[in-house]
């Protein structure tokens, strides 16, 4: 691989470390770190569990969206079915068991389509992005956690890709992974 980036991969040095706040989803750290470029810097940093961005499709270009009420929008909103990976969970083993949670479909050849960070200034989330199939006449049971509810709906390729053009579709794992499948996968 040749790169003009000489520190791509060099990882900084945690001088101090100090948890300010422990949440049920994420924590929360104070940390002072020397860079690879040898900076001293504090940063905070969100110390949260990585988690899957599912394209869920029907045979005919069927694509499985939710609306949930989400905080950080505080509205309902429009996305793919996503998770969160419990501990060291596979990936493809928690994209399966999310879609069924939430939708009560049943995932079938799902494959890792490639793995993002969002905001990786002050968090160290990872989100896979899986691709899956499914048969919109095999359904199972859903389980919503205690403080969750999720709306789904088959929605034809063509109009998916017209809702995010009008910005109706804004989660930036759910554009991924739609772009990606659109951009590699499709295509290929």
């Amino acid at each position: 691989m040749t790169t003009k980036f000489k520190n791509l991969g060099r990882t900084g040095t945690v001088l101090s470390k100090k948890q300010v706040y422990d949440g049920p989803i994420f924590k929360l750290y104070k940390e002072t770190i020397k860079t690879p470029d040898g900076l001293e810097v504090e940063r905070d940093l969100i110390d949260h569990g990585n988690a899957v961005t599912i394209l869920a499709m029907t045979a005919d270009d069927q694509v499985v969206l939710g609306s949930e009420y989400r905080v950080g929008r505080n509205a309902e909103t429009v996305s793919l079915p996503a998770g969160l990976i419990n501990g060291d969970e596979d990936p493809l083993v928690a994209a399966k068991r999310e879609l069924q949670e939430e939708t009560g479909y049943v995932a079938h050849d799902s494959q890792v389509m490639t793995a993002i960070t969002s905001s990786e200034g002050f968090t160290n989330e990872t989100v896979t992005l899986v691709l899956t199939h499914i048969d919109a006449n095999e359904r199972a049971e859903r389980h919503f956690d205690h403080d969750e509810y999720v709306n789904t709906q088959l929605v034809p390729l063509a109009e998916v890709i017209a809702m995010m053009k009008r910005g109706e579709i804004r989660s930036a794992q759910g554009l991924c992974a739609l772009n990606w499948y659109l951009n590699f996968v499709r295509e290929a």
